[in-house]
């Protein structure tokens, strides 16, 4: 399975502000890549609502996999944002 280089927050983060100035969303830049770059940080608290969403599986996921895994899996992200968000 690949593994991305960047933790879930930054992903998600990334997406929301790509679909907030990208032409191919609702923005308006035809090559928005430069402005997602400067701007997905101010979306990290909306990241984190949806990682917090995903913390309970539904009953299809539920049923398709693990989920005592999956919990885990989505509190470690959790656990990197707040490590991200307070270093020691």
């Amino acid at each position: 399975m690949p593994v991305s280089n960047l933790s879930l927050v930054e992903r998600i983060a990334r997406i929301i502000a790509a679909r907030v100035v990208s032409i191919n969303a609702n923005g308006d830049d035809p090559s928005a890549a430069a402005r997602v770059d400067e701007s997905w940080r101010y979306y990290r608290s909306d990241a984190l609502s949806v990682i917090r969403t995903l913390r309970e599986p539904d009953p299809a996921m539920a049923e398709a996999g693990d989920v005592a895994m999956w919990e885990r899996m989505v509190g470690a992200a959790l656990a990197e944002a707040e490590a991200e968000a307070h270093p020691s």
